[in-house]
């Protein structure tokens, strides 16, 4: 199992802070990679240039850079630099976000998503081949630009500066369809969250659908599945889950609308349809603490590893067996306890 450092922190930190101690410790540890995120705050691409320039042999990523912030070619432009200035080591995550963040923070209309990553991500692998100057005709993209208040003057370009035409591209997926379009055009999936014990519906037949369309980038064998876990050693098991309640309410209830909230449509295929129902009823309504009383303590323990030593090793049975049933190849630890990472290594590596 590859393990990687998760700092969803930098996405929603009132004062994105990276301890460089913890990333270092990692690193030390044999850890595969570390991962930036980004929300509506402080953007992934600083974050991960400062994690490139700190460290010295794992891997960088962004989980995620948004698609609607950026064009295609911006994150083109901005994969090529990082991973040439870290020597080969970027990892380009990439998301559709949802519509209150790409319609209510960036101003893009949030139409056909699937479409636009699929468009999104042969843009930036014809950027990255530079075999031919750019052109590109599609539902969301054309390049060069024409039409109503386009000059006329744009040209087809290639990039000056010379690529990595196998960069690697991970997909920030959770819903069916997102699913099957990582499995057929990226190298990688990020998930949010996963019971490890109940992966074959909820995660992995999407994902064969996928490898089984034509044209499929990869094979099973050629592809991560990687997900969050929060990783905590505790003796107050109880007291770490309420701790986190607050969260996941918010991803729930909160991270999108009453008609459209991946995080919430992944719960309900979990099994948790109504306590969502609830969790979002109250958030919405601004009954955001009694929302988080509702969220299950059963989804946040058996989505994350939580307690003393004993119990974390004991648990690490089901994702152990995850990753032998070809469920899961790495794990992306949201902790800054260097116990926890110790542990973890010890563990896995």
């Amino acid at each position: 199992m590859k393990l990687g450092l998760g700092l969803i922190s930098t996405a929603f930190s009132a004062n994105p802070h990276i301890d460089l101690e913890v990333v270092q410790r990692a690193e030390a540890l044999g850890f595969h990679s570390v991962w930036a995120a980004e929300a509506y705050g402080c953007d992934a691409v600083s974050s991960a240039a400062w994690l490139a320039a700190h460290t010295r042999k794992m891997q960088v990523g962004t989980a995620i850079m948004q698609m609607p912030a950026r064009t295609p070619a911006a994150a083109a432009m901005a994969a090529i630099g990082l991973d040439a200035l870290s020597g080969g080591r970027f990892i380009l995550g990439l998301g559709s976000s949802g519509p209150q963040v790409a319609e209510g923070w960036h101003g893009i209309a949030y139409d056909r998503p699937l479409t636009r990553t699929r468009e999104y991500v042969e843009i930036v692998r014809r950027i990255l081949a530079r075999e031919a100057p750019l052109t590109f005709e599609g539902y969301h993209y054309q390049l060069p630009l024409q039409g109503p208040g386009a000059t006329g003057q744009g040209k087809p370009l290639k990039s000056v500066a010379h690529t990595n035409a196998q960069q690697p591209i991970f997909l920030a997926s959770i819903s069916p369809g997102g699913l099957r379009c990582a499995a057929e055009i990226a190298d990688g999936v990020l998930l949010s969250f996963l019971d490890p014990e109940d992966t074959h519906e909820i995660v992995d037949r999407h994902l064969e659908d996928g490898f089984a369309a034509d044209g499929a980038r990869c094979v099973r064998d050629q592809f991560t599945v990687s997900t969050f876990v929060n990783a905590i050693v505790s003796a107050d098991v109880d007291g770490v889950i309420d701790a986190m309640k607050p969260t996941l309410a918010r991803q729930l209830g909160g991270m999108g609308s009453k008609s459209k909230n991946f995080y919430a449509e992944f719960a309900r295929r979990m099994g948790y349809d109504d306590e969502v129902e609830q969790i979002q009823r109250l958030y919405l309504s601004g009954e955001k603490v009694e929302a988080a009383k509702v969220v299950p303590a059963a989804l946040i323990d058996s989505t994350n590893l939580i307690g003393p030593p004993d119990r974390i090793r004991e648990r690490l049975a089901a994702w152990k067996a995850a990753e032998q049933r070809g469920s899961l190849d790495m794990m992306l630890l949201t902790t800054e306890q260097p116990e926890a990472l110790e542990l973890m290594a010890e563990e896995l590596l």
